[in-house]
């Protein structure tokens, strides 16, 4: 039988939202398969617990402001254990491909002649609609969706095309969108987006503490402080509406078809 994971090989896994019953089976078994296991911050303590006791723990997590290790440090890292044949697994929360920094670490393992590959996870953007009974695309009103970092430099605005974010018939998400909540409030009302459009902000997505706020989108800077301090996720668009109001206007049309 041909191993999971061979000595000097790395796989880059996604560990999902938090919950660890949204693991793939493919990443709970690169877990169990791994001697050593490189992991983020943002990967939940029920993924954690997943890793065996024998394999080694290496936290390269980075939030903002409290960067542990540079991303150069951690391709070295990745690099190393590979080359000293173990069996390499980078676990990330989320996707690895989404906004996780995978083609840099995929380059530098790359040109270290190190074997690299991918285990997609669920992003949070899914995790989140799913729990709020929300779908991220809407026939007819949400033809599209965008997935948007919302991080930049300490003191720097946020490099976007603003024009073309402001499109009423898109789901917006945000990552890392806490502390620039007031500059996409102003920046998509002043390129025309409606300031009554539907949001929702999460956190914690899939865990116990997870928390949803429904809220608008002149009423973001506001509401954001009520989904409590941490990273939060910001979904903009007209397939955020909160469940309730949805149903009550479809009971609203229904009624009014009968009249």
């Amino acid at each position: 039988m041909v191993e999971l994971i061979a000595p000097g090989d790395v796989w880059l896994v996604g560990a999902g939202p938090g919950d660890p019953d949204l693991l793939t089976r493919k990443a709970e078994r690169l877990i169990a398969a791994a001697s050593v296991i490189f992991h983020d911050a943002l990967v939940g303590p029920g993924v954690l617990d997943l890793i065996p006791d024998h394999v080694r723990r290496v936290p390269v997590g980075k939030r903002a402001g409290q960067h542990s290790r540079t991303q150069e440090a951690i391709n070295a890292l990745l690099v190393k254990a590979a080359l000293d044949g173990e069996r390499v697994v980078r676990l990330k929360g989320g996707d690895p491909s989404v906004f996780g920094r995978s083609a840099e670490e995929m380059d530098a393992l790359a040109q270290a002649g190190v074997r690299a590959r991918i285990c997609p996870g669920i992003t949070a953007a899914s995790a989140a609609a799913a729990s709020a009974g929300v779908s991220l695309s809407l026939r007819g009103s949400a033809r599209q969706v965008r997935f948007v970092t919302a991080q930049a430099r300490a003191g720097e605005a946020i490099d976007l095309d603003w024009a073309t974010l402001a499109d009423p018939e898109a789901t917006l998400v945000f990552y890392m969108g806490r502390s620039a909540a007031s500059e996409i409030c102003r920046k998509l009302v002043a390129h025309g987006l409606s300031a009554d459009t539907p949001v929702l902000i999460a956190k914690d997505v899939s865990l116990t503490e997870e928390r949803l706020v429904h809220t608008r989108l002149d009423l973001l800077p506001i509401a954001i402080g009520s989904a409590c301090g941490g990273p939060a996720l910001i979904l903009v668009g007209k397939a955020m509406r909160a469940r309730r109001a949805a149903d009550v206007d479809m009971i609203l049309n229904a009624a009014r078809r009968h009249v």
